[in-house]
């Protein structure tokens, strides 16, 4: 059974695994001891913490094999991006040049650096690891996360984003950060990736251009690649895209991947799960069911194929299915299926 957990200390070998496999472009799980570490302790705490609005809270997850005690993945949620450090997007919009004297017009696009996005909760931290790329476990990663949000909505934004990993190759090159390094910047892009990831933000104020760039003054390789996510995110922006996630336009600074974003109540996970009281017995069915207790620090989240009524106000779970998602007998669980 996948068992979608808070991260504990002792999950600390097995995410510096993790930042490592993750390679670049993977911000948000820098190849950094120290930093890995801070990670785990900031969530331990934030879980720990009694909040009525959204703050600096992050809360991270990690997906664990229960037959072999193995975590394979990992996600997170961040409250409030923002409100510390400035949250950087570049927002492609259209300048238009128009001259009726000569019978001129002319629509291009430009790029603009804001932080539009502060205070707005993110998703972030999505890894999966290979051999495990497979049945619902992504699925699982992902929308377990808006199940948490659901159970506890006063700690987090109404408005909800995911930054998509943008085009990069093996090495890391991006080749919308070739062009930005050859203008603006003397480094490559891991570094600048890897700057950001340990907290290292202020030379994006002190080196980004400061007005618009004009998308048609950039390279064509730079051009092609605005917008677009790297290959191995593509199930995940389709995922998301299925809950009910738009691209508005915002795209990474140094990648140019896109951000999506939903309203809290547009996204289908929150809307479509339901309540439950938990009954004990036997129960095996066709329909894949993702499952979540209601609990804060002691949060658990599996998918499993059950026998699911959606109208009932009862759902009747196996016992060890219960006590991995630390349930009993009259608890409430939330599920929907998949």
């Amino acid at each position: 059974m996948m068992i979608l957990r808070p991260i504990q200390q002792c999950d600390y070998p097995a995410l510096l695994k993790i930042a490592h496999e993750s390679g670049h472009g993977f911000t948000s799980l820098p190849n950094n001891e120290a930093l890995l570490q801070k990670k785990i302790d900031h969530s331990v705490s934030s879980f720990a913490k009694s909040a009525s609005h959204p703050g600096d809270e992050g809360y991270l997850f990690v997906l664990e094999d229960s037959e072999t005690g193995e975590v394979v993945g990992t996600s997170a949620i961040e409250a409030a991006v923002g409100l510390d450090d400035a949250f950087y997007h570049y927002h492609l919009s259209k300048a238009i040049h128009s001259s009726r004297t000569l019978d001129v017009y002319k629509a291009v696009d430009i790029l603009t650096l804001c932080n539009d996005y502060t205070g707005a909760t993110e998703l972030c931290t999505l890894f999966l690891r290979d051999g495990y790329r497979k049945n619902n476990n992504g699925k699982l990663l992902s929308k377990a996360r808006f199940m948490f949000i659901k159970q506890h909505q006063e700690r987090f934004a109404e408005t909800v984003i995911a930054e998509m990993r943008g085009v990069s190759n093996e090495n890391g090159d991006s080749p919308f950060w070739q062009w930005l390094e050859e203008h603006f910047f003397s480094m490559d892009f891991p570094t600048a990736d890897y700057l950001t990831g340990i907290g290292q933000k202020v030379f994006i104020a002190e080196l980004m251009p400061k007005y618009p760039i004009y998308v048609n003054l950039l390279s064509k390789d730079a051009q092609a690649v605005i917008g677009k996510v790297h290959d191995n995110t593509r199930p995940a922006i389709e995922l998301l895209k299925s809950e009910g996630f738009t691209f508005n336009g915002y795209v990474d600074i140094f990648d140019a991947g896109p951000t999506v974003e939903a309203k809290v109540g547009n996204i289908a996970t929150i809307r479509n799960a339901n309540n439950f009281t938990v009954k004990i017995g036997d129960n095996s069915g066709n329909t894949p069911v993702m499952l979540a207790n209601d609990k804060l620090n002691d949060f658990r989240a599996t998918v499993a194929q059950l026998n699911f009524d959606a109208t009932s106000a009862e759902l009747t779970l196996p016992q060890a299915m219960a006590d991995a998602l630390h349930l009993q007998a009259g608890d409430v669980v939330t599920a929907t299926s998949l």
